[in-house]
């Protein structure tokens, strides 16, 4: 019996332009594969990090306190391997709490840039609902740009 159908071996030895040139069938069909394998990889991730904080979690947190640190890198020895054991500090700000800091900050008569980086972000879906006098305004510092395509392939008919 022989299959007609492109496999992800073949697809690995192509160019771009020659995939592009495959049946959409094919296509189709490779996008499924493809996003088979990576929410198996994702899977087969998560399970080993879990394995990894399971096996090491307890000693590396005995290490960090050690260390007078609540989060941090710190290094263990296991059978032949140094393990980096890295607990990533993420910290996170009560936005209206800072607008009541950079108040006082220039309540005392500083700018508060010398201490913080103030951002100013305006959600797309806000700015396309302002009335064009407004959006006139805003015109000059927004800049948009295009993200990386996808595509998605729907047979016809299907649910």
């Amino acid at each position: 019996m022989l299959n007609n159908r492109t496999t992800l071996a073949q697809l690995r030895e192509m160019t771009a332009m020659q995939a592009a040139r495959l049946p959409v069938d094919h296509l189709a069909m490779l996008l499924d594969e493809v996003g088979d394998l990576k929410a198996d990889a994702k899977r087969l991730g998560e399970i080993l990090s879990d394995a990894l904080h399971e096996r090491y979690g307890g000693r590396a947190a005995w290490a960090r306190r050690a260390e007078g640190k609540d989060t941090g890198r710190v290094r263990l020895d296991d059978d032949g391997f140094h393990v980096v054991a890295d607990l990533p500090k993420r910290v996170e700000w009560d936005q209206a709490r800072l607008t009541e800091a950079v108040t006082t900050i220039r309540g005392w008569g500083e700018d508060p840039a010398d201490y913080i980086t103030i951002e100013f972000r305006v959600p797309e879906t806000r700015f396309n609902a302002w009335p064009p006098k407004l959006q006139a305004l805003f015109v000059p510092a927004r800049t948009v740009v295009a993200g990386r395509p996808s595509y998605t392939l729907e047979q016809k008919g299907a649910a």
